[in-house]
């Protein structure tokens, strides 16, 4: 980096300082900030100005406030008040937005509960949040209707249905009951800056999800970094969010932004490829939010000529991998792209301010990357019993120091709270949160993504990163997506590879052998193929790795057609095949 870079750099990042240092104050647990008090403050300063887009409808601020206490007195008049939990299933739509700010103006808390998600997952989402009450959209009720019977602090006359367009009857329905209520300002005290606001769930990609505290605090730090910090909007700009609400990134960098700016949200039900530029053009947006995967579906689509078409002038979000940054920004013409890291409850953001592809920000203050185990994510320790740092070029563990400034609020879980805090780390007495991220150090303190822990496995006594190869396959042609993961195969030491792949028509197994054999070292070749035309994703756009691990390359689990790596060709898997592998009468090559 020369002196030009340099000074360019620390340029940016004091700017960025100073635009969140003004708001400060309310990042603490004493601040005031919260989504209800700012709600008040829009329609104060901004009343007639448009707060909401959604479909053909439009809200002002003044109208979403009026909204937000009508949600209020319907919550109140229930008999819910300060410390009580309301789920909130359905997707995204105003309606979303006035219950879950009525319930923080009470000093209740708003469980989020992922769309994608029912059975016994959905009943455990519910039940650890301990809510008295659910709101569910009626394209959800069936779902919930089949196990409100397992729901124990949930009676059924506390639920109701919210429709957005036809109602099932299968709950009490809300239109009627919400228009005899006032849309005057209910009786309730400021909210105390340490008090829980929301849950928000963990994807679910290792287990059950786990309901982070979100504190009104964290809310208005996370939300100031977005609006003020990264997307720098304005009252006239249009932050189009087609994530769903109940995802950090749409609520924080969506919601969160502008009601920290007064810029207007423009808000879609469900993220939709072949209709996100058309929505774009549709509000005149100048701003998105966005996680990786949702780009490279973009980038899926055909190319037209509309691509350039829009004012879109800056974007952010996590996950964009450097294989298809700098195609995306050229492609759509939109060079600021403000990628961040940071987990829903954690105390280790990052950011990239200078648009340096396949980065995540630089490594901050009270944060490190410890050397350990890549396989599991353990620490090793010295002889002294502490942790070691890892030079630049390495990979290791991202933890970052807990303290009053960067605090981790937890789980409503406190025995999973507890699972994600380290101890004696590198110093006696010290504590740290677990990203449970592997993070590879540059030079600078620049940081970039490397995988999650539990997805890297061993195979033929090396660690291999499954988005490392994913990146590479990713590339092979014929090849629109690709999802890599370990799969066990007895009697061998570690697991092989193996890739799940959504591919175009034009796809080739002899051409991506070949691609595979020249791009990729043995190791790290995938030896097992699984051909998907749709990819099987969490709700938050994470790749689901858990299932796919468990089901293998076994036929008689897996209808998607199977392939094998023999030398450098591809060969299907049938039972035969399973069966000889299993038994070890045929090895891998």
């Amino acid at each position: 980096m020369n002196f030009g870079e340099k000074l360019t750099t620390a340029w940016k990042q004091a700017c960025f300082y100073l635009r969140l240092a003004p708001h400060a104050r309310n990042f603490l647990p004493s601040g005031q900030g919260s989504a209800s008090t700012l709600m008040e403050l829009r329609a104060k300063e901004n009343a007639d100005q448009t707060a909401l887009l959604f479909k053909d409808r439009s809200y002002t601020w003044k109208q979403a406030n009026a909204e937000t206490d009508r949600w209020a007195n319907f919550f109140e008049g229930r008999g819910i008040g300060p410390g009580d939990s309301v789920a909130l299933l359905m997707d995204n739509r105003p309606e979303y937005i006035f219950a879950m700010v009525g319930l923080v103006r009470l000093h209740a808390v708003a469980a989020l509960i992922n769309t994608n998600i029912s059975g016994k997952g959905l009943t455990h989402a519910i039940q650890i949040s301990n809510a008295c009450a659910c709101i569910v959209g009626s394209e959800h009720a069936s779902k919930l209707d089949e196990i409100r019977g397992t729901l124990e602090n949930v009676p059924t006359e506390m639920i109701f249905e919210q429709a957005e367009e036809t109602a099932t009857d299968l709950f009490t329905g809300l239109d009627a009951l919400l228009a005899e209520c006032s849309t005057d300002r209910p009786e309730a005290t400021l909210p105390k800056g340490d008090a829980p606001m929301c849950y928000i769930y963990t994807s679910g990609t290792t287990g059950l999800p786990k309901a982070a505290i979100i504190k009104n605090s964290r809310w208005y730090a996370a939300a100031t970094l977005f609006g003020r910090g990264l997307l720098e909007v304005a009252p006239g700009d249009i932050n189009y969010v087609p994530l769903p609400l109940y995802h950090s990134t749409g609520m924080f960098a969506g919601l969160g932004s502008s009601l920290v700016t007064g810029a207007t949200l423009a808000l879609r039900t469900k993220f939709s490829a072949s209709n996100f530029w058309s929505d774009v053009r549709k509000y005149n947006a100048t701003a998105f939010v966005y996680i990786g995967e949702l780009l490279r579906y973009l980038l899926n689509q055909p190319a037209t000529a509309e691509d350039r078409n829009h004012k879109v002038r800056v974007i952010t979000g996590n996950g964009l991998r450097p294989d298809i940054w700098t195609t995306f920004a050229e492609r759509f013409q939109i060079h600021e792209i403000r990628e961040f890291y940071g987990a829903t409850e954690g105390n280790a953001p990052t950011v990239n301010l200078e648009n340096r592809p396949g980065m995540v920000g630089r490594l901050g203050p009270g944060q490190s990357i410890l050397r350990c185990d890549l396989a599991t994510g353990e620490v090793l320790r010295n002889a002294d019993g502490f942790c070691e740092k890892v030079d630049p070029g390495e990979t290791g563990l991202l933890v970052a120091e807990i303290s009053r400034t960067a605090p981790f609020d937890g789980y409503a879980d406190k025995e999973a709270t507890a699972k994600k805090i380290l101890h004696d780390i590198l110093a006696p007495g010290d504590s740290f949160f677990n990203s449970g991220d592997l993070i590879t150090l540059h030079e600078n303190w620049w940081i970039s993504f490397a995988d999650r822990v539990g997805d890297t496995f061993r195979w033929k006594g090396e660690n291999v990163s499954t988005n490392e190869v994913a990146e590479v396959l990713n590339d092979a042609p014929g090849v629109l997506e690709s999802n890599v993961y370990g799969v066990v195969i007895p009697g061998t030491d570690g697991r092989a590879g193996m890739a799940s792949l959504n591919c175009r028509e034009d796809f080739s197994l002899e051409t991506f052998a070949q691609f595979v054999t020249e791009k990729l070292p043995g190791y790290q070749r995938p030896y097992f193929l699984r051909l998907q035309e749709d990819m099987r994703i969490t709700g938050t756009f994470k790749h689901q790795k858990v299932d796919y691990r468990k089901e293998g390359f076994d036929p008689t689990l897996v209808s998607d057609p199977l392939f094998f790596l023999d030398g450098e060709t591809y060969h299907p898997v049938d039972q035969d095949v399973f069966t000889s592998l299993q038994d070890g009468s045929r090895k891998l090559r």
